[in-house]
């Protein structure tokens, strides 16, 4: 993979100095709680989230809670299931509440954002199945919440960006849904963690430790082997083909920069139309900032769903 060229952009980097001066500590050295509390307290600096003509939360049997984002116009809309980011031990639907408005509203399309069941409480397989079974209720649902389900993508950042990576398997491998798209956004897709962006980033430019990479596959799963499952490393699986169209965003300075870039290599050698963008200057999680390139990314996801739901 190619190196770093660009500085920290002057926005981020002064979004870390706040972050150092906050002192929101170690991850790997709280209890699963304490960490998620302390996400929670992050969301002030994220910025005012934009108005969204309709926001509904659902509970749905089986699946749990549901946050459903309807844009200004007459349906029915396409979707995008959103699976939020946060190690598969963070994160709700309040942490992604701002992208989850941000692209309801870009893209012209209903947002269901998934509260699936986090670790360590519930371990892997409990939230690839969670946004599967999600997934389907919104193909077989899709009358009732304004929703074309002919037009349906899936979509996540990080741990999310892998959960969105794995339910496109899961729909290709057992009949559906059929999905129209797939938007990954600096997504974790291989939990044998060797690579240069996951070896020379941790713990520097926001990224965690290696500690705290333990710390997450540690909560997550319930044995070592279980990192070579397709279903936990997406980027091992050994045929990506007949997968939706996909959008693939990377931060120059993130951890998993390299394995999505080397994701979306892998997915145009098996002939799935796809784009990488790495967005120059910017670190993990920089999608869900008031960063101006945060802006810019958000504006090129909203416009690719566009495109591909017009398809």
């Amino acid at each position: 993979m190619s190196e770093t060229r660009e500085e920290l952009h002057p926005q981020v980097q002064g979004y870390l100095d706040r972050l150092a001066r906050a002192d929101f500590g170690s991850v790997h050295t709280f209890t699963a709680e304490q960490a998620r509390e302390g996400w929670r307290r992050q969301i002030a600096l994220l910025g005012e989230p934009e108005p969204v003509a309709n926001v509904e939360n659902r509970t749905v049997p089986g699946i749990g809670e549901l946050r459903i984002y309807t844009p200004d116009g007459e349906g029915a809309f396409p979707a995008l299931v959103f699976f939020h980011g946060g190690g598969f031990m963070l994160g709700d639907l309040d942490t992604h509440d701002g992208l989850c408005r941000s692209l309801a509203n870009g893209a012209e399309c209903v947002v269901v954002s998934v509260d699936y069941p986090l670790a360590p409480e519930h371990k892997f397989p409990a939230a690839p199945n969670a946004c599967y079974s999600a997934t389907q209720w919104v193909a077989e649902h899709a009358a009732s919440i304004g929703v074309d389900a002919t037009r349906i993508a899936v979509g996540g950042d990080s741990a999310g960006g892998n959960l969105a990576a794995v339910v496109a398997h899961m729909a290709r491998d057992n009949g559906g849904p059929a999905l129209t798209f797939q938007l990954l956004i600096y997504p974790d897709l291989d939990f044998r963690r060797t690579n240069f962006s996951i070896t020379e980033f941790a713990g520097k430019y926001g990224n965690i430790s290696r500690d705290a990479q333990h710390w997450f596959m540690d909560g997550y799963l319930n044995n070592a082997e279980e990192k070579l499952d397709p279903r936990v490393s997406p980027l091992l699986a050994p045929d990506l083909a007949g997968l939706p169209t996909a959008l693939i965003v990377t931060a120059e300075y993130d951890a998993l920069r390299d394995e999505g870039e080397e994701y979306g290599q892998r997915l145009e050698q098996a002939g799935v139309p796809v784009t990488v963008a790495r967005y120059p200057g910017m670190i993990h999680e920089f999608v869900r900032h008031p960063f101006d390139d945060s802006k810019r990314a958000r504006l090129d996801a909203a416009t690719a769903l566009r495109k591909a739901f017009a398809r």
